[in-house]
């Protein structure tokens, strides 16, 4: 066939090429799009904003930047349950949790906290205000626990100020990154009240030297990025708060690239020996893997390595 008469054929083949490209990329953004709608429908909070910035990665962001993401009533609510859903969202591997505004967090919202009332109430029993006042803090503990208990890996980015009930929340997560700027305060005690909802049980644990915790805890005193990196708390500091969400991005996707059936029983596993024996531990975690060496994914991680490839692994 002659040059003169092939060109039609030539230009066909290409533009049908260019239209499979382009239908691809138009059904990619329309999945993106069915994705990003059906995550603010599912969840749908007041104070905090949800999104998906990355393939299996959820960014769950503290939203009330002009409270400085105070802790009032709805967030310990809604924090909870944020958690929850996302430890059996199948679309969920990792979370970054972050703020938007000046600051991470002012801590509790002392402004929204009825509890104060219930305790200055001279009609009520003290017995009557013990139970109430118990209730009401097992449920923010729980709040914080979800995270921990969540079965996905939660990576903390800090920017400013982390104050009081920051410190509670970050303890409980996997992973805590923060800017240069950073700082963090145990405040409770300038409130007349020893911190109730995790700090003085994980931060020994993370950090492990008593005295310093103590310092922390007794005095309020705050202790800026350096200082939170030199004890352990934090892994990583950033310049600014893009490049840390850049970073705390990066390294989530990296993770949700992973085996979840890896990841998530290794999460299970160190908080398990963080508070057992080194033998228990150890029951634990072959008791664990008795079953999970016979996942899919074991087979999959041999093959890709064998052949250079890198392995995708079934939603969990």
């Amino acid at each position: 066939m002659s040059k003169v008469h092939s060109w039609p054929f030539r230009f066909l083949r290409s533009r049908n090429i260019l239209q499979r490209k382009v239908g691809g990329h138009i059904q990619l953004l329309m999945s993106e799009a069915r994705k990003m709608s059906d995550t603010a429908e599912q969840y749908k909070f007041e104070t905090l904003n949800v999104t998906r910035p990355r393939e299996f990665v959820v960014q769950v962001e503290m939203n009330r930047p002009k409270k400085l993401n105070a802790m009032n009533r709805a967030f310990w609510r809604e924090c909870r349950e944020c958690f929850q859903k996302l430890s059996t969202d199948k679309d969920c591997r990792v979370v970054v949790l972050s703020a938007a505004g000046k600051v991470f967090t002012a801590g509790l919202d002392l402004t929204d906290m009825s509890e104060i009332a219930i305790i200055s109430n001279p009609e009520l029993d003290a017995s009557r205000k013990a139970f109430m006042v118990r209730n009401t803090i097992k449920d923010y503990q729980e709040t914080f626990t979800v995270i921990e208990k969540c079965s996905k890996p939660v990576i903390a980015a800090i920017h400013s100020a982390c104050v009081g009930g920051g410190v509670d929340m970050t303890s409980a997560c996997d992973i805590r990154y923060c800017t240069g700027d950073a700082w963090f305060q145990i405040k409770e005690v300038d409130v007349g009240l020893a911190a109730d909802v995790g700090t003085l049980q994980r931060f020994p644990k993370i950090v492990g030297n008593d005295s310093l915790v103590r310092e922390l805890c007794f005095t309020a005193r705050k202790f800026y990025s350096d200082e939170a990196k030199q004890m352990g708390f934090v892994s990583r500091i950033f310049q600014d708060k893009e490049a840390m969400m850049g970073g705390a991005l990066d390294v989530a996707s990296l993770i949700a690239s992973k085996s979840p059936v890896a990841v998530q029983g290794s999460k299970i596993s160190l908080v398990y020996s963080r508070d057992h024996a080194v033998q228990e531990g150890l029951d634990h975690v072959g008791l664990w893997n008795q079953s999970m060496l016979q996942s899919e994914d074991v087979m999959k991680s041999v093959m890709a390595s064998m052949e250079k490839k890198q392995p995708t692994f079934s939603k969990l």
